[in-house]
C-alpha cells in the first residue's frame, strides 16, 4: 500500500476543513472564550456531520440531494440556524466578562452548535458532493475499489488534526487577549454567521 498516498489524503481532509466559513468562526469563537476542550468539541460535532455526508455519497445517496425541494429546504433551514447563531452569540458577547469563573458554554451546547451548522449548511453538502464524490471517482478509476474505506479514513483523520490544531490555537490565543477584545471578536464572529445566513436565505428564495 502506498503510503504517500494515504499521506495525500490526510493532507486532503486537513485542507477541506481550513478554509474560514460558518463551522471555523464558531470554533475560534468558542475556543477563545471557553478554552481547548470547547473548540474540539464544536469541531467534533463538525466532523459527525461531515462524516454523515461522507456516508451519504459513499453508499451512493447523491440522487436525493439532487431533488430541487430538498435543496430549498437545506438553503432555508441552513440560513435560520446561522443567522440563530449569530444572533446569540452576538447578543451574549454584550455581557460577556472574561475570567475563569465564570459559567461557561456546555460542551453539549458546543456540539450540537458545530453538527448543527455543518448539517444545515447546503454549501456543506455540495461541498462534499463535488469534492469527496470525485474523489471517489478517481480513486476507483486509478485503484480500484478495494482500499477506498481505507482512503475515506484517511481524509476524516486530516479533519480531526485540523480539529485538534484550531482547539490548541485557540488556547494559545486566549492568553493573550482581554474581555474587550473577546467581546469584538465574538461580534464579528456572529455577524459572519449571519452573513452566511443572508447568503442561503437568498439562495433559497430564489430557487423558490
Amino acid at each position: 500500500m502506498d503510503i504517500s498516498l494515504l499521506l495525500s489524503y490526510i493532507f486532503l481532509g486537513f485542507t477541506l476543513a481550513a478554509p474560514i466559513g460558518p463551522v471555523n468562526s464558531a470554533r475560534l469563537d468558542m475556543g477563545i472564550k471557553n478554552g481547548f476542550w470547547h473548540a474540539w468539541i464544536v469541531g467534533l460535532g463538525s466532523m459527525i456531520a461531515d462524516g454523515i455526508f461522507m456516508c451519504i455519497i459513499y453508499l451512493g445517496f447523491a440522487n436525493f440531494i439532487n431533488i430541487e425541494i430538498v435543496q430549498i429546504f437545506l438553503w432555508l433551514f441552513g440560513a435560520f440556524v446561522l443567522i440563530y447563531s449569530g444572533v446569540e452569540g452576538m447578543y451574549k458577547a454584550r455581557s460577556f466578562m472574561f475570567h475563569y469563573s465564570r459559567k461557561k458554554d456546555s460542551l453539549l451546547k458546543c456540539f450540537f452548535t458545530g453538527f448543527l451548522l455543518s448539517i444545515s449548511s447546503p454549501l456543506s453538502i455540495l461541498f462534499w458532493l463535488g469534492i469527496y464524490g470525485s474523489m471517489l471517482a478517481k480513486t476507483v478509476s486509478q485503484f480500484g475499489g478495494d482500499h477506498l474505506l481505507l482512503y475515506s479514513s484517511m481524509i476524516f483523520c486530516g479533519l480531526a488534526i485540523w480539529d485538534i490544531f484550531v482547539a490548541a490555537l485557540t488556547t494559545v490565543f486566549r492568553m493573550y487577549l482581554t474581555s474587550r477584545s473577546l467581546q469584538w471578536i465574538s461580534i464579528i464572529s456572529g455577524l459572519s454567521l449571519v452573513a452566511f445566513g443572508i447568503y442561503f436565505g437568498w439562495q433559497g428564495i430564489s430557487s423558490l
